[in-house]
């Protein structure tokens, strides 16, 4: 376990030992080939690097191995928005019509479940609240899975996905637009699709492609420099392999290298709804910021409002019915995650006691295996990073297992 800035306020040391000890068995099982894992509490930081880049061995995990983040993307892609709506190029209920012309008077499928010829007009238009709070009419629903609107979404490239590659922006959102929604705008909550539109609105906002804008406002000036949506050559080394584990033994499948794989080049789409890849430390610069109230040392980042209007509920509690619905039904599948009640912008907020977690707690999980969350109540953050995707259970548990040792090891 390395230690930065000890104060003697953040911990227990038999607490950090149960942490470490909980994680090895992880490890040891083989379920898991290796993880990084970073906790930090009142100036006190603590991380833990365990296991091999590789399910058969090869280099060891270290403190600056770089993971696909994956859905864990969120929580940073909605930073950029944030900084346009503090500027007041963006306001919140803005129609999005006059950047997004693909999405101007959009049709409404008149079942969710029908077919895509079978549309009303919309009751008004796509604003971008809608997009933020995941309520623009689409999204990656599992109660519509194989029905014709949730295929075409697949089918059209949208997307980004295990051998799939997803086109440039502006092909990207006009297949995005021959689809008709599943929902009227403001409706329902619907995953993943809204945070992809996002990336696309921040760059025609700011006449600069996404990663260009997301480096220059919130990347670089947090020292967030191992944080992108490609690794380049020099620092490929660094990307272990991901794997998608057989559902029914377990063996490892690999679906990605590191060197010569997706992430070793510049994509076509920056993919804001899980295209990031990164290190605990850059992802706890982040975190860091939004527990100071958008400052990081003497520099403001994002307003407080602006953080405030992220890491809250921003569901209306018919939308809020929805997520939490389709969370505890796949309860069995999430082992925890999803079942925080609430969604800010570009993450989840816990808005009921249900575990170790405080109430008000933010952030969010991604499905190869890594989780980043922060809780204001007892100003904890912490980053638990795997490259193990949640084909089985695995990688759930450890994230479970993490959080629960991370919280039981705060000295109050």
């Amino acid at each position: 376990m390395k230690t930065t800035n000890p104060s003697g306020r953040g911990f227990t040391e038999t607490g950090l030992n149960r942490m470490r000890g909980v994680l090895e068995r992880h490890v040891e099982s083989g379920s898991i080939p290796g993880l990084v894992a970073l906790v930090s509490r009142g100036g006190e930081t603590h991380a833990i690097a365990l296991g091999t880049m590789r399910h058969d061995g090869g280099a060891p995990m270290a403190r600056d191995t770089i993971f696909r983040m994956a859905s864990t993307s969120k929580i940073v892609t909605a930073a950029p928005v944030m900084a346009l709506l503090d500027e007041c190029k963006l306001h919140l209920d803005d129609t999005v019509d006059k950047w997004l012309p693909e999405l101007a008077n959009p049709r409404v499928l008149k079942r969710p479940d029908g077919p895509l010829d079978e549309t009303v007009p919309a009751r008004r238009p796509i604003t971008v609240r809608d997009l933020l709070t995941s309520t623009f009419g689409l999204g990656v629903d599992l109660t519509l899975m194989g029905t014709p609107g949730q295929t075409a979404i697949f089918e059209k490239g949208l997307y980004d996905a295990p051998g799939l590659e997803m086109p440039e922006p502006d092909e990207w959102m006009r297949r995005l637009g021959t689809i008709p929604l599943s929902y009227q705008p403001g409706e329902r909550w619907q995953y993943h699709v809204s945070n992809e539109v996002l990336g696309v609105l921040v760059a025609r906002v700011s006449g600069q492609p996404f990663e260009t804008f997301l480096r220059d406002r919130i990347l670089d000036p947090l020292g967030m420099k191992d944080t992108g949506f490609y690794v380049p050559e020099a620092k490929i080394h660094r990307l272990p392999p991901a794997y998608i584990p057989d559902p029914q033994t377990g063996a490892f499948h690999v679906w990605d290298e590191g060197a010569g794989g997706r992430y070793s080049k510049p994509p076509q789409f920056h993919a804001a709804g899980g295209g990031l890849l990164s290190t605990v430390e850059d992802y706890h610069a982040y975190l860091q910021m939004l527990l100071n109230g958008g400052r990081h040392g003497n520099e403001r980042i994002l307003s407080r409002p602006a953080v405030e209007l992220m890491t809250t509920n921003r569901l209306t509690p018919e939308q809020q019915a929805h997520r939490e619905v389709l969370a505890k039904n796949n309860v069995h599948l999430s082992h925890g995650q999803g079942q925080q009640g609430g969604w800010g912008f570009g993450m989840a907020v816990r808005t009921y006691r249900a575990d170790y977690a405080s109430v008000g707690q933010f952030g969010w999980d991604g499905g190869t295996g890594t989780a980043a969350y922060a809780d204001p109540a007892k100003q904890l953050s912490g980053v638990v990073l795997t490259q193990v995707g949640m084909s089985t259970s695995a990688s759930a548990h450890l994230i479970h297992d993490f959080w629960t040792t991370a919280y039981q090891a705060i000295e109050d």
